[in-house]
């Protein structure tokens, strides 16, 4: 039985409500700086494997966090960075209740192979990248530590389950799911198995201690 740590990035600024940005380069919240501080100290001691991060901005500042208490370096994995729906060039300029009309209505669609702009993912697209991952996840040492993102591991969880992601209710289903799962920022899930038979665990103690960092 091997033992993963999923950790969602700390508080962006786009998720504090911020203007859009380039995908990879939003930075992390004051807030975000001092959640990655608070669950670094906690989790230092408890994980002993490798760091694995995605290659967006939010995701590696809060590994920085850990991998600067514990000594350790991060290594960026290609599979883990986050989905994007619509190409931020076309939602620039609005802000997380501007964006979110356009969010909507894009789920509402169902479409798996739109892509809303070149540098948008097309869903189809983010499902191969989340069943590879799911391949791959036996040759990951044990005890590793994976920060990246709240839609990303939503999926991963989802296919883990069984679930299809192949007509337009399963990408509908998909979203009340994802939406409905805690996800926090700097929610810790744990998971644990083998091969594709794999245990969830939410880390919900944790959850409330960043829930209370102002």
């Amino acid at each position: 039985m091997a033992r993963l740590t999923f950790v969602r990035h700390a508080e962006s600024v786009a998720n504090a409500g911020g203007q859009t940005l380039p995908r990879a380069t939003i930075p992390l919240s004051a807030r975000g700086h001092t959640q990655a501080d608070w669950l670094a100290a906690r989790l230092a001691g408890a994980i002993a494997g490798p760091v694995h991060v995605s290659h967006f901005d939010r995701a590696r500042a809060t590994a920085q966090a850990f991998c600067t208490r514990t000594g350790r370096d991060a290594h960026v994995h290609p599979l883990l960075h986050e989905f994007s729906a619509i190409d931020p060039a076309r939602i620039a300029g609005l802000d997380g209740a501007q964006r979110r009309p356009l969010t909507q209505a894009y789920w509402a669609r169902g479409d798996r192979e739109a892509r809303m702009g070149d540098e948008a993912d097309t869903f189809a697209e983010f499902v191969a990248r989340i069943d590879t991952f799911i391949d791959a996840m036996p040759t990951l040492d044990d005890d590793s530590v994976l920060f990246g993102h709240g839609i990303w591991f939503g999926l991963l969880a989802w296919r883990l389950m069984g679930f299809a992601a192949d007509i337009p209710d399963d990408m509908r289903a998909f979203r009340r799911f994802q939406v409905a799962l805690p996800m926090p920022n700097c929610a810790v899930y744990e998971l644990t198995g083998s091969d594709r038979h794999w245990h969830l665990f939410h880390r919900a103690n944790l959850a409330r201690g960043i829930a209370a960092i102002a």
